[in-house]
């Protein structure tokens, strides 16, 4: 009797053992039904444009995760979605989402997409990161510093900005007195027109509407603007920033400087840029999860509009161009790019 209970005591020890060691390794895995005992956050995010073209945001938004101690597959998932220019295809993503059971909805960086994110769920908590520059105008919240739904987040390039890119376009070419605006016929696009319509009438310059459906209307347009003898170009939507490539190989084939509110096009030969860091932008809206996934409601959490910003020229293009940047312009540069 007592070898029995020996025996079965030395059975129990070495299983209790060989579980311990098959946890601490990682290989154990619960029974079918079983109920995990801890939750790991489902973050859903979702963009108006590809894949490819939001990369650089996506890992910028991870990052920011990263910076607060979330290691996707480890102590988060992320469900991304991309409508790949299709506007009309929002509500299905943001709504597809919601059913999965995402914790926290990130809305990507146009107004669209926020709008679709705010339709789709009055309970799960939303976070923009950008997507707005009057959230409460746009009929997303009650205010910015206590937004008293379920959105919150960060706003950033607000319509101010419009007039300051073509005060320095004007600085960097005297005598400038017709630029054009190239844009899509979509919802997104309408605040950026009205703003850079109004910006440019306070500066006594005339501005060209130019509207493009996508990329093989890019030599059209261009030919437009020949024939309205424009002197500049303004690019400010999702569609011109996606393009971004195709349209500056054109602008610099006409000699047409180009203003923008993303580093980015600079970077890659535009003229000047002059706005909030948009990677920032998704890196800011990082926190924001954190600390919804920590407990705050999306109610009670100000929205941050970021006032860092950032001017960045390219001196490489001015000189393409035989533009000089003055004095005045140089003294306010963040990053020259040469």
């Amino acid at each position: 009797m007592r070898a029995g209970v020996l025996s079965r005591r030395l059975l129990l020890q070495r299983s209790l053992a060989l579980a311990g060691l098959a946890l601490a390794s990682g290989c154990w895995t619960p029974r079918p039904g079983a109920t995990p005992t801890a939750h790991t956050p489902r973050i859903g995010i979702f963009f108006l444009a590809s894949r490819d073209q939001v990369a650089g945001f996506l890992a910028a938004f991870r990052q920011g995760l990263h910076d607060h101690g979330y290691v996707e597959g480890i102590n988060v998932a992320i469900e991304d979605r991309y409508a790949d220019g299709a506007e009309d295809r929002l509500p299905g993503l943001a709504a597809e989402l919601v059913r999965l059971g995402v914790d926290v909805l990130v809305s990507g960086s146009t107004l669209a997409v926020a709008r679709a994110a705010k339709q789709a769920t009055a309970s799960t908590p939303i976070v923009m990161a950008g997507g707005s520059t009057d959230p409460v105008t746009d009929g997303l919240v009650v205010s910015v510093a206590r937004p008293g739904g379920n959105m919150t987040g960060v706003i950033s390039n607000p319509a101010s900005l419009h007039g300051k890119r073509l005060e320095l376009l004007q600085a960097m070419m005297p005598g400038l007195s017709r630029v054009a605006f190239l844009y899509e016929p979509s919802a997104a696009a309408q605040p950026a027109s009205v703003g850079l319509g109004a910006a440019a009438r306070s500066l006594g310059l005339q501005l060209e509407l130019v509207e493009v459906s996508g990329p093989g209307e890019f030599e059209s347009a261009f030919e437009t603007m020949r024939t309205r003898r424009a002197e500049a170009l303004v690019i400010a939507t999702t569609l011109t920033y996606h393009h971004r490539l195709p349209i500056l190989d054109l602008a610099l084939r006409n000699r047409l400087p180009v203003v923008s509110p993303w580093r980015e096009v600079t970077e890659a030969g535009g003229l000047v840029s002059y706005a909030p860091d948009v990677l920032n932008q998704y890196r800011r809206a990082a926190s924001y999860v954190d600390r919804i996934l920590k407990g705050a409601k999306p109610a009670e959490l100000p929205i941050e509009q970021l006032t860092k910003l950032d001017l960045v020229v390219n001196l490489k293009t001015a000189q393409a161009l035989g533009l000089a940047i003055p004095q005045s312009v140089l003294q306010q540069v963040t990053e020259l790019i040469q």
